[in-house]
């Protein structure tokens, strides 16, 4: 089934609105996660309460980037400003791969010193548990929330700050499985967490990247939007043939351009009627904004391939 199309006006509302909700969140975790970590003296807990406090730098980025990629085309950017939401996106994955470092390093010399001064022992406060699952809870319904909102809109950068979500309600798991290891007497559960925490921070940011990267190297479309435009050229009877299919991303919206063979007795009005059909077919059956270039071509032998 084909998701509706909504407005490029009422997709940037809806990722400011998930994207705000999230900010409130994390504001209340970061505060009660890093209060409760400095209290106890629980490291895992406390990078969890930096994790956080890093999801909220994320979700100025995002609105930020929104705000900017959202401004109408201009005669310096006559393509729109749609590549400032992949810039966003690639923002926040550098900023997980800072936090998952310093997670890890942190982690590293809280085993180093626990080792040296043996008779130092991790936390095992109940607030420690209750904090943890807390977080767990309400970021991965975050995450779901601000990943179908990501998916309808087609944003990138909202896509990766749901899984920065994500990457938040791992490391409360991670937080709980040191918790359990701690009080069955494994004194580096906690540093080793933290440790795993901050690997799959990195993990995620590091696949984040990698999209940017093949936006920003002008990659066709994902083989579910390209099917449907092979779906949309196939049901339409009067094109006879069509070749030199070319598609590429820009933040939320779509480019692309064709050559479409018709009957070569139509006259330019009947050829131009063909072309209107064409783009507003594509605009009805894809989620996100198409901008379409159409070259017409007769249907001669010497044209087709």
């Amino acid at each position: 089934m084909n998701r509706p199309v909504i407005s490029s006006d009422l997709a940037t509302r809806q990722i400011r609105t998930v994207t705000y909700l999230g900010l409130a969140i994390n504001i209340v975790l970061s505060v009660v996660k890093s209060l409760i970590g400095l209290i106890t003296g629980s490291m895992s807990l406390l990078a969890d309460g930096i994790h956080s406090i890093s999801d909220m730098v994320t979700d100025v980025v995002v609105l930020l980037g929104v705000r900017l990629s959202s401004k109408k085309p201009d005669h310096e950017h006559p393509y729109g400003h749609g590549r400032m939401e992949t810039f966003s996106a690639a923002i926040v994955a550098l900023v997980l791969v800072l936090v998952g470092g310093l997670m890890v390093y942190k982690a590293c010399m809280g085993i180093a010193r626990q080792n040296a001064h043996p008779s130092e022992r991790s936390s095992t406060s109940i607030s420690i548990l209750i904090a943890a699952v807390v977080s767990v809870i309400a970021k991965e319904i975050l995450y779901h929330i601000t990943k179908r909102v990501a998916v309808k809109t087609g944003s990138s950068a909202l896509y990766a700050n749901a899984w920065h979500h994500r990457s938040d309600a791992l490391s409360s798991i991670a937080v709980i499985v040191g918790y359990i290891a701690t009080a069955l007497g494994y004194d580096h559960g906690d540093h080793l967490a933290a440790i795993a925490v901050g690997l799959m921070i990195i993990m995620v940011a590091v696949s984040i990247v990698a999209g940017c990267l093949h936006e920003f190297a002008e990659r066709a479309v994902d083989a579910g939007t390209l099917s449907t435009i092979e779906e949309v050229l196939a049901s339409e009877d009067r094109i006879r043939q069509w070749h030199k299919l070319r598609t590429r991303s820009a933040g939320r919206e779509i480019f692309m351009d064709l050559h479409i063979l018709v009957d070569p007795a139509l006259n330019i009005s009947e050829a131009h009627e063909i072309s209107d059909a064409l783009e507003k077919t594509m605009q009805d059956r894809i989620s996100r904004p198409v901008n379409i270039t159409v070259h017409i071509e007769p249907d001669k032998p010497e044209l087709r391939r």
